[in-house]
């Protein structure tokens, strides 16, 4: 199984980039694991409505160069489906029997996704009605990936 985080923005925190980097390695046992990043706009403090969507614009046409065609799409989404850690796992195991070998996982930047982006989506996933930092959500979403693959094989983790 191929599993990409394709996100924008780069980490600027020492400590996301080392949890990021744990869960990459210990992931390394399960799956190809990889992160791909794509350049963030800066956005104005008080940006209107149509410089919002210019900047997700640019953002998404950046996203939408690096996604692999033969990719199963899961936007993260607030409106997203949500899932206990049992079922996220039961996600990856259903795509692996559908023979679904590459799943891209895409955290927009600040400002969310573009409507291009999420045209391509195959499934929007949501982790709480709450919004996170989109760098802090790299890392819990590689936990979540890990804690799924701990499940799928029967091994412990913390419920």
């Amino acid at each position: 199984m191929n599993i990409t985080i394709l996100c924008v923005g780069r980490l600027t925190e020492k400590f996301f980039e080392d949890a990021v980097e744990e869960y990459k390695k210990r992931l390394s046992k399960y799956v190809n694991f990889k992160i791909v990043e794509v350049k963030d706009e800066k956005t104005k403090e008080n940006a209107t409505i149509q410089e919002i969507n210019l900047v997700k614009d640019k953002e998404g046409k950046r996203i939408l160069e690096k996604i692999n065609k033969n990719s199963y799409i899961v936007t993260l989404e607030i409106n997203g489906k949500q899932k206990s850690s049992e079922e996220f796992a039961e996600f990856f195991k259903n795509a692996m029997v559908s023979g679904k070998s590459d799943i891209t996982f895409i955290i927009g930047g600040s400002l969310g996704l573009s409507d291009e982006v999420l045209k391509v989506s195959d499934h929007a996933l949501s982790f709480s009605k709450m919004t996170f930092p989109h760098q802090l959500m790299r890392v819990i979403l590689s936990e979540q990936i890990y804690r799924a693959y701990r499940i799928i094989n029967n091994e412990p983790y913390h419920k």
